[in-house]
């Protein structure tokens, strides 16, 4: 009876032990609220990207679309509380990535909001006095503020009182989550500032990436001082119209080369680029389409 009592309690004790376990690892996860494709009939698809990030308690936002009105509807059919949010993280300046800003800020008018560091960008920025060459000899009406140059030059923004944090080099946000800072030396988006998220779990880096305009294997180079391997890559990819030949070598070599256990495609990733990526990744590839939920170890 009394080995009988002590098995029982063992067998008890094993199944709280596997309930937390697993209780652990639904805790983290990404939902797509805004992507042009998915299976959610009570969502709306449209060009650009969100992802809600839950992770050790924190609820992270990643992009904001790009319509306004789309975004708070997506937002308030999956009873999204973005008052809730930790902080903000905005990959890149493009308007299907940043325009979900408008409602974010009628919202949670102070939340704090992680963006490439630009000079003269729409997140505004601070240069200070010697920007411009000066000409005494000119009279002081061609000269700019009369030759009174000021200490420092603000520049415009359309959300004046948000809450920007520019991001110039890695930064670490939060325990073992951080914000990896990019620059375009591609044709068509030269000099362009990304910013991607990444997060230290347990079994290796989990990468959140907006658009990749630098390209994938860029941001994971940069991604690599933080000496973890790249357990997961999730967001867009920017292969929508990349030949044939090279979404295959890109694909072989993020599963070859950069070892990514598993990969969540999504955004400007491209329909001939997800095609590819499944067939190389098989049961590793992970659907992320709009409406879709990814767990994150």
């Amino acid at each position: 009876m009394h080995l009988t009592t002590n098995c029982f309690r063992l067998l008890c004790c094993l199944l709280l032990g596997l309930s937390s376990f697993s209780s652990a690892r639904a805790n983290g996860r990404a939902t797509i609220l805004y992507d042009a494709f998915g299976n959610s009939g009570n969502l709306k698809k449209d060009w650009g990207l969100s992802v809600l990030i839950e992770y050790s308690g924190k609820k992270i936002l990643f992009d904001t679309g790009n319509n306004s009105q789309i975004f708070a509807s997506n937002v308030k059919a999956m009873d999204v509380d973005l008052k809730e949010l930790g902080f903000v993280v905005i990959s890149h300046r493009h308007g299907d990535h940043i325009s979900g800003l408008n409602y974010l800020l009628q919202v949670n008018p102070k939340v704090k909001i992680y963006v490439p560091a630009e000079s003269f960008g729409v997140f505004g920025s601070t240069l200070r006095k010697g920007f411009y060459k000066t000409v005494d000899t000119l009279p002081d009406k061609m000269r700019y503020f009369d030759g009174e140059q000021p200490e420092a030059f603000s520049s415009g923004s359309p959300w004046p009182e948000a809450n920007f944090v520019s991001v110039d080099s890695t930064m670490e946000v939060a325990p073992d989550i951080f914000v990896i800072p990019t620059v375009s030396n591609v044709k068509g988006t030269l000099e362009l500032r990304e910013i991607a998220l990444a997060i230290n779990s347990p079994v290796g880096l989990v990468l959140v990436v907006g658009c990749s305009h630098p390209g994938v294997e860029e941001i994971l180079s940069a991604a690599s001082p933080l000496n973890s391997p790249v357990f997961m890559l999730l967001g867009g990819l920017h292969l929508v119209n990349t030949p044939d030949p090279e979404i295959e070598r890109l694909a072989n070599a993020l599963h070859d080369k950069w070892k990514i256990d598993r990969i969540a495609p999504g955004h400007c990733t491209g329909a001939p680029a997800f095609a590819k990526l499944k067939q190389v990744f098989g049961g590793s590839y992970l659907y992320a389409g709009l409406g879709s939920r990814v767990d994150i170890p």
